[in-house]
């Protein structure tokens, strides 16, 4: 699975692999401005004061490891400075970061971001659609995270596909606040005695949105806080490169074994385009974002006339024909227009499922409120 790749007259690039050790000192090591886009998860420092509990006296399991504490604002200072510095150096000169964060961090590591020369693009806020509730009732429920989009410098040509990320909307320009659920269920990774595997682990789907929306196949992904490896395995399935640090043993065995079952996407899967439909409440590229639908499969029309695949941006392409579930619905049957989820379905088990069946699970859960 190893790749190995040498500019001239640089040193080897560790594609997909997981390199092992301080985030710092590895980034260090590796050659200058080889990196097209860095994600990192930074430790959130989270400055947890004594045990949580549930309504009903259960322990919450709060991030209380040893990896996010920090003896004093300074010392988390230094640490984001000396990381991001590292980042900095590794990117290209068009290359770009994302950093997310919450409240207790994210104020501290943007003020570090434009002192180390990155220039601030958009904040983007992760709104969750099943936040976890404040048990204490002490304070507002923390419903989201923000994440920083920075280019290298002032003026740098980063990669930015707006028709790609509208079409994932359903033709609507994407804005800078996206509904997104946490990562629970089957995504969740667990350990050897079912615990979280992670406790930070981000869904896949918010990685979906900014790798379609700031990279191009074949592209360098690196993520310095690796974890359980949700960037790896995007960047694999959506024909990226990536390359992960992370220090944590255990979390290199998760995620080792993660990125040994994740499968690339076929080329024509990968390729994007754009979208003019109309904003319906569910986007489609919802479902493809959270894995109900998956590059390259094949949709089916309801009257068993027609297919087509589905594409990573949520267009769909048949017969030559490339657009929305609606349009590509509406140009095969020939007819002025088409409700594309209720027209189109995959066939599972021998029987059809329409599509607008995951539409209902995914209002179904936004509209859930957690105990």
């Amino acid at each position: 699975m190893n790749a190995m790749t040498k500019a001239k007259g640089a040193a080897a690039l560790p594609l997909n692999t997981i390199l092992d050790g301080d985030c710092i000192a590895a980034m260090n090591a590796l050659p200058e401005g080889s990196v097209d886009l860095i994600f990192a998860d930074p430790p959130y420092n989270l400055q947890l004061r004594g045990e949580l509990h549930r309504p009903d006296n259960s322990q919450v399991d709060a991030v209380d490891d040893a990896w996010d504490q920090f003896s004093s604002f300074a010392a988390y200072d230094k640490f984001t400075q000396d990381w991001l510095k590292a980042a900095r150096r590794l990117l290209k000169p068009h290359g770009a970061i994302w950093v997310i964060g919450s409240y207790h961090n994210i104020f501290r590591v943007g003020a570090a971001m434009q002192n180390e020369g990155f220039w601030l693009l958009n904040d983007v806020v992760w709104r969750k659609s099943n936040p976890m509730p404040n048990f204490r009732g002490k304070r507002l429920t923390n419903a989201h995270e923000t994440m920083i989009w920075a280019s290298r410098e002032e003026g740098g040509k980063y990669t930015f596909n707006y028709e790609a990320l509208k079409s994932l909307n359903e033709g609507i320009q994407m804005r800078s606040d996206w509904v997104l659920p946490i990562c629970t269920g089957h995504e969740r990774l667990k350990d050897e005695n079912g615990d979280k595997a992670h406790p930070t682990q981000k869904p896949e789907s918010l990685l979906h949105r900014v790798l379609v929306g700031t990279t191009n196949p074949g592209d360098v992904v690196l993520d310095p806080f690796f974890g359980t490896g949700t960037t790896g395995a995007v960047a694999k399935m959506l024909g990226r490169n990536y390359i992960g640090i992370e220090r944590e043993a255990a979390y290199r065995k998760v995620a080792e074994k993660r990125l040994a079952k994740t499968r690339k996407f076929d080329k024509e899967a990968l390729q994007v385009s754009t979208s003019k439909r109309a904003e319906p409440r569910v986007p489609f590229g919802q479902l493809i974002e959270r894995g109900m639908l998956r590059p390259g499969e094949e949709l089916y029309s309801m009257n068993n006339r027609h297919k087509a695949k589905v594409r990573a941006d949520g267009t769909l392409i048949g017969d030559d024909v490339k657009g929305s579930i609606h349009q590509v619905g509406a140009a095969l049957e020939g007819a002025p227009s088409c409700n594309g989820w209720t027209y189109w379905c995959i066939k599972k088990d021998g029987k059809r499922v329409p599509i607008d069946l995951f539409r209902q699970q995914i209002r179904a859960e936004m509209a859930e409120r957690p105990n």
